[in-house]
């Protein structure tokens, strides 16, 4: 029902463009920036309603002013940052929904690259959107949560439906790739996407959306079997240099 398009910004940052045709609605995840947010709407004629942001990195909220000034939508994010985006018009929690026409999106608290990050899961679309949370082959720092927390996220997450596409905020996957080839060197199913990953990468081709079918058998945090073994892999992964 929803069309999704991929906008590369900043150096490494995607942002979503989410249309629901029925309602003439869209919605922008996360706009780093507006300019080619609003590029990429008026060259296929959508009208921008709403953003949704998962959390407060600027990053990720840097295009909000711009956005709801030339546009006067309205901005979504999470309840527990609301101090750190200002621009915000509705606050969100667990449990919530919010809805571009008809279609809903369940708001989910994954606290741990920030306190109070969420997502936006879109269960009859089978989508979810999940900025820093979850990246192909990989998670987000902990900048502001545990490993506890992540190790509880990524399980949730995991436990969407196989086919469910996650749609991530940055283009990290070759790197995480590399890494992942390090903490499980016996896995072919890492050595099988790596092929793909750098092929697609040698010609600039983006490696997102993933699935959770693919992060289950490839993705080494999602796979870690406690908070303590995610812990030791974050933290080899942040002074990881291959």
């Amino acid at each position: 029902m929803i069309e999704i398009v991929r906008i590369p910004a900043l150096s490494d940052n995607y942002i979503w463009l989410v249309h629901e045709p029925d309602s003439g609605e869209t919605v922008v995840v996360d706009p780093a920036e507006a300019a080619p947010v609003l590029s990429a709407a008026e060259a296929r004629g959508w009208r921008i309603t709403q953003i949704w942001n998962t959390h407060w990195h600027p990053d990720h909220t840097g295009g909000n002013a711009a956005l709801k000034g030339a546009t006067g939508c309205t901005i979504t994010g999470p309840a527990a940052e609301a101090a750190r985006i200002p621009t915000l018009d509705r606050q969100v929690r667990e449990g919530d929904r919010v809805r571009i026409g008809t279609v809903d999106a369940e708001v989910l608290e994954v606290p741990a690259h920030t306190a109070g990050h969420i997502a936006y899961h879109l269960p009859s679309e089978k989508a979810a959107f999940v900025g820093d949370t979850l990246f192909a082959m990989g998670c987000g720092r902990l900048f502001e949560g545990t490993a506890e927390q992540m190790h509880a996220n990524l399980q949730r997450l995991g436990a969407l439906a196989p086919e469910t596409r996650i749609y991530c905020a940055h283009e990290y996957t070759l790197s995480n790739g590399r890494f992942a080839l390090v903490a499980e060197p016996d896995n072919e199913a890492i050595r099988d996407r790596m092929v793909r990953v750098e092929a697609a990468r040698a010609v600039n081709e983006a490696t997102v959306p993933t699935t959770i079918a693919l992060e289950r058998a490839t993705n080494v945090f999602m796979r870690a079997r406690s908070a303590e073994e995610l812990a030791a892999r974050r933290l080899a992964k942040d002074n990881f240099r291959g």
